[in-house]
């Protein structure tokens, strides 16, 4: 690509495995670094990134063409910063639809049949099968909904062939959208009232931040359960160890925290009837390898001058690529 202006693509690697990275951009006249943050230099074109991006990095990158993250959520980068400048965001916003499904319905399997309750007990020398407390049948439980995106319609469709009732709350979707798949549409505080699992797949927004508080809590029906497998910020994370220690929560999944990894100042919750695993709900391999290949190559399309897949942001002059 003799005669282009194309430098540097830069890399959080990990996690992006680099000699894939670097395969995948041959032929588009860059190199591609994986320097320590934080990131500069006039000759950076592209960035592939996990970690956030601030206004301040777009502007000690005044080249930056696109930024592509291997996410489906982007609160970690600034978008309205990178419209001003003109700058391509990309996801992946599908990659791994099923996993997270997946992972949501064990969680939910193991709080429903105390499963892991049940196991910490026989590990601390106890042999007893109430440990747990009280168990019900996994069949007619109603279980709520809130976002009915790709994820949420995945565990709808997991849930209804176990037995679960559903109920899904999502002000984006239709209610016959909802219907046609065999859920009922609600508002979320009728789902909040109604629903003795409480499941959220939503994407990160000033709106949904702190969706789930302790009025939100107080309205279901005590001895709830509660899946958190999208964003830890939906949550009030004090609220929910509040409501966990009173009991008005028999049980809570966290697949996300407020702050990810936890540090000594913010340190992963405890309770007895919590369990948290460390934003693993996404992982498989298959998903794995498909979410660094399709951001890189979002990242390869810009720099050939076409559109890229899983786009965000688009620069509001979209030959600009």
């Amino acid at each position: 690509m003799a005669g282009t202006a194309y430098r540097r693509v830069l890399v959080d690697s990990p996690p992006y495995p680099l000699d894939i990275v670097r395969t995948l951009l041959e032929g588009t006249g860059v190199d591609v670094d994986a320097p320590p943050r934080p990131w500069a230099g006039d000759d950076v074109v592209g960035l592939l990134v996990e970690r956030p991006v601030s206004e301040s990095d777009f502007e000690r990158l005044p080249a930056l063409r696109v930024v592509a993250s291997n996410s489906a959520g982007v609160d970690h980068i600034d978008i309205a910063a990178a419209a001003r400048r003109q700058v391509w965001v990309c996801n992946v916003p599908d990659y791994c639809v099923d996993e997270v499904a997946d992972t949501t319905i064990a969680l939910l399997l193991s709080l429903l049949r105390g499963i892991v309750v049940l196991d910490r007990s026989v590990r601390d020398g106890m042999w007893n099968d109430h440990a747990a407390g009280p168990l019900g049948r996994l069949a007619g439980t109603r279980l709520g909904i809130v976002g009915f995106g790709r994820i949420g319609r995945a565990v709808a469709r997991r849930a209804l062939a176990m037995g679960f009732e559903v109920w899904a709350a999502d002000p984006r979707i239709t209610p016959n959208t909802m219907s046609e798949a065999g859920v009922r549409p609600v508002a979320l505080e009728e789902l909040l009232r109604n629903c003795t699992a409480l499941t959220l797949h939503v994407a990160l927004t000033s709106e949904t931040r702190g969706l789930i508080g302790g009025r939100e809590l107080a309205l279901m029906p005590r001895g709830s359960y509660l899946i958190n497998a999208a964003r830890g910020p939906l949550v009030d994370q004090a609220a929910l160890l509040a409501t966990l220690e009173s009991g008005q929560l028999a049980g809570a999944a966290l697949d996300v925290l407020e702050v990810e990894p936890p540090t000594a100042e913010h340190p992963a919750p405890r309770h007895p009837h919590l369990i948290v695993t460390p934003h693993a709900a996404w992982l498989s391999s298959e998903a794995e390898r498909e979410v660094y290949r399709r951001a890189t190559l979002a990242v390869r399309a810009v720099l050939e001058g076409r559109v890229p897949e899983g786009i965000v942001s688009p620069p509001s002059h979209k030959n600009s690529a």
